[in-house]
């Protein structure tokens, strides 16, 4: 499937994941979605120009979030950028089709010239279910089936497949066809061993997302992954993580940009899945040396990467950069810390070790 390219343990690669958030104008009110998207597609090209390696938007259908079609977004940073991979974070399969996901990321395969690739998820978010006319009590089935489907298709080959959520198919294919072959997926988990277990069983790689705790607390899933894939007769694949984090000229002045904007998110977000408030305390405790979150200067986070890249054997580490209503410049300028100082000298930290 090429996952060759796509980072090894011994030399990871290095990712920024965005939902297309929504910021605040000068007016302190959100700025339209248009505007938050065609953001994004700025910050995807910057992050080409400063050497990060995976470029991954999320979808979601929400009004904070401004991007539902990850594949338009990331075509147009296709057509604007050379060298940087571009992928989801995630794509939510449940609620879509898998021929027509992976047409839509055959074709951006093509105007990219190979760069493609697409994380398949559950979905945390659930709004896709409603709108496109999906029942929750399906949640399992439909990823179970469509997911098994979607590897199907990855053979770029006529499919005979059937099941109980869509149409069976005699013999169909889809286009267009990748010069490679196929479209790399991903399946993206939130710490279910059940879903690390049926990732290995099909040989795709893993993206975890971390965003509570530890990273060390999901070394059990690593090794679990890595035990499914032997017992599958799969070789060693690459593995992700997916956790929020912010890059600034200082450790204070970090926090200090980031706090407001993840504690309103985590609260509004709280407030429909019953969660309690974050406190500062509670902030402080995961921007901590082991905590989920990767916030400081660029040395602080560069050897907080560091430290989970060797705890996990991570192939690559996908920061979530933005955070509610963090403004564009001040991602900006993340990102350029994250690509010049902070990759740098994660590569240079894991070279002594």
């Amino acid at each position: 499937m090429g996952y060759e390219i796509l980072g090894t343990r011994q030399e990871p690669t290095f990712g920024l994941d965005t939902f297309g958030d929504v910021e605040n104008g000068a007016d302190g009110q959100p700025v339209s979605q248009a505007e938050a998207i065609r953001q994004v597609v700025a910050e995807g090209v910057l992050a080409d120009q400063v050497g990060v390696d995976y470029f991954g938007v999320g979808e979601h259908h929400r009004t904070e979030m401004a991007v539902s079609s990850p594949d338009v977004v990331l075509a147009a940073i296709a057509g604007r950028t050379e060298r940087i991979r571009l992928g989801t974070a995630v794509t939510v399969l449940s609620s879509d089709d898998p021929v027509r996901v992976y047409e839509r990321f055959a074709t951006l395969d093509a105007v990219s010239r190979g760069r493609a690739e697409v994380t398949l998820g559950r979905g945390s978010f659930t709004e896709s279910f409603p709108l496109f006319g999906y029942s929750l009590d399906d949640y399992e089935v439909l990823f179970a089936e469509k997911l098994d489907l979607f590897t199907h298709l990855q053979k770029e080959k006529p499919v005979d497949w059937s099941g109980t959520v869509r149409p069976a198919l005699d013999g169909a294919q889809a286009f267009p066809l990748t010069e490679s072959g196929s479209v790399p997926a991903w399946v993206g988990v939130g710490g279910t061993p059940q879903s690390v277990v049926r990732a290995a069983a099909y040989g795709l790689p893993l993206v975890m997302a971390v965003i509570g705790g530890s990273p060390e607390r999901f070394t059990p899933l690593t090794d679990l992954y890595r035990r499914a894939l032997k017992e599958a007769g799969h070789g060693e694949l690459p593995i992700s993580m997916h956790s929020p984090g912010h890059v600034a000229a200082t450790d204070e002045l970090a926090v200090a940009q980031h706090f407001p904007h993840h504690q309103a998110a985590f609260a509004k977000i709280g407030a429909e899945r019953g969660w309690g408030p974050m406190s500062r305390a509670d902030y402080d405790a995961m921007a901590g040396p082991r905590g989920a979150l990767f916030v400081g200067s660029a040395e602080t986070v560069a050897q907080k990467i560091a430290w989970a890249v060797r705890t996990l054997g991570l192939s690559r580490f996908q920061l979530k950069y933005g955070a509610g209503a963090l403004p564009h410049e001040q991602r900006l300028e993340s990102i350029r810390l994250y690509g010049e100082q902070v990759i740098p000298r994660v590569k240079e930290l894991l070279a002594r070790s």
